[in-house]
């Protein structure tokens, strides 16, 4: 202890370096103490694992995060350290890396979340090499410059393949069951929201949001006065009102939010939204099912190589034509106004846009037909039947669309 407190001694009284005017001796000794405080937060991070390994806090009828708090530490930095502290152990290259300064502790978690969230999705354990071969990833990530936040982004990039692997496997990105939005009213009459829903949806609510929300001159010509989230509260009551109108107009279903997908021409990487990220192949599949879609490939540069048009997939006059033989959501009965028109063969796969191969689907029952096991197919009869999961019957026997409910399988094969 005693050559830790003299460490600190001496970086109490420490000297600025001398100024010769090109700041190049404070640049020099603040990369210096970047890398010491680098080694003494992994240090941190070891004593840590120590102090949890020996059960103290427990025995005591406490926790190591609660034990660092009360010692003086922030919550988020104890939180972080105790992370960091259970995961360097199945990182090795991590832990050198970190240990001789190289890495913030930042980074590190960066790299401990990155990996956590990747053993999380995979269906199996992950093997030796493969996990050094996604720890090499996302440390060739923070070596080369990359923020927390952009190793996090490449993180659930691999995630996504790892899923993608397993066609049982619902990334929670993807998974509508894990939606919620929460209201409150106030004391002061207001209304609170909360919300934990999908990429997709966050992807929408993020760029319509965004679009509304740019700052506007004041009449006299200063710069806006809201703040940034006045500005969104603004722009999210426009949107209600644009929607109220939109629904009023049309029986066919409103306009679907445009929504800009790149997707990397060797297909290893997954696709990718502007706002939330990489998305699962099968997101990117359900998105071209309705709605406005913009696709675009790049090349292992980054380069655009082809950009498609932005397409309405099923158009008016067919949205028509199927609410017309459909009448609602072939699954659930939700009205047509709440629907989107699903590709029955998927589009990508060559499956032509017309009656025959459209039906109508509400928001959650496409996502459990894209994710979830269901599947709908185009009877003898012209019209949609639904395949359940064997989880729900394990004969899958076919049923008939919502509307036509009383029909028995044999009527339709007379």
């Amino acid at each position: 202890m005693s050559s830790i407190t003299e460490l600190r001694d001496t970086l109490i009284v420490l000297s600025p370096p001398p100024d010769d005017g090109s700041g190049r001796a404070v640049i020099d000794r603040l990369d210096e103490l970047r890398v010491l405080r680098n080694v003494l937060d992994h240090q941190i991070a070891i004593h840590i694992a120590l102090l949890d390994a020996s059960g103290a806090a427990a025995r005591a009828g406490s926790t190591t995060r609660s034990w660092l708090i009360e010692m003086g530490m922030p919550p988020a930095v104890a939180h972080r350290g105790v992370r960091i502290a259970g995961g360097l152990a199945s990182l090795p290259k991590l832990a050198d890396c970190a240990a001789e300064g190289y890495l913030s502790a930042e980074c590190v978690d960066a790299v401990v979340r990155g990996m956590a969230l990747v053993d999380k999705r995979s269906a199996t354990t992950l093997s030796d090499d493969d996990r050094q071969v996604f720890e090499t990833e996302l440390l060739t990530q923070a070596f080369s410059g990359a923020t927390p936040a952009e190793i996090d982004d490449h993180a659930r990039g691999m995630a996504m393949r790892v899923a993608d692997a397993d066609p049982d496997t619902v990334a929670a990105a993807d998974d509508a069951s894990l939606n919620t939005v929460h209201t409150r009213v106030t004391e002061e009459g207001r209304v609170a929201i909360t919300a934990d829903v999908t990429a997709v949806i966050g992807e929408k609510f993020l760029s319509m949001i965004d679009e509304r929300s740019c700052p506007r001159p004041e009449p006299d010509g200063a710069d806006d006065r809201r703040g940034v989230g006045e500005r969104r509260a603004d722009a999210l009551e426009l949107l209600l009102d644009q929607a109220a109108i939109g629904a009023a107009m049309t029986q066919a279903g409103a306009p679907r939010t445009q929504v800009l997908v790149t997707i990397p021409a060797d297909g290893t990487d997954p696709a990718r939204l502007p706002w939330v990220g990489a998305v699962s192949g099968s997101t990117a599949r359900r998105l071209s099912c309705d709605g406005g879609v913009a696709e675009i490939v790049l090349d292992d540069e980054g380069v655009p190589l082809r950009m498609g048009t932005t397409k309405r997939l099923f158009p008016h006059h067919l949205r028509q034509a199927i609410i017309v033989r459909d009448v609602c959501c072939v699954k659930c009965g939700a009205p047509a106004a709440h629907t989107q028109v699903h590709h029955i063969v998927h589009w990508a796969d060559g499956g032509p846009t017309d009656l025959d191969n459209g039906c109508l689907l509400c928001q959650r029952c496409h996502t459990q037909v894209h994710h979830h096991g269901w599947h709908v197919v185009m009877g003898p009869d012209r019209h949609p039947w639904l395949i359940p999961p064997v989880d729900i019957d394990p004969r899958r026997l076919p049923r008939p669309a919502y509307n036509r409910r009383t029909m028995r399988l044999d009527d339709a094969l007379v």
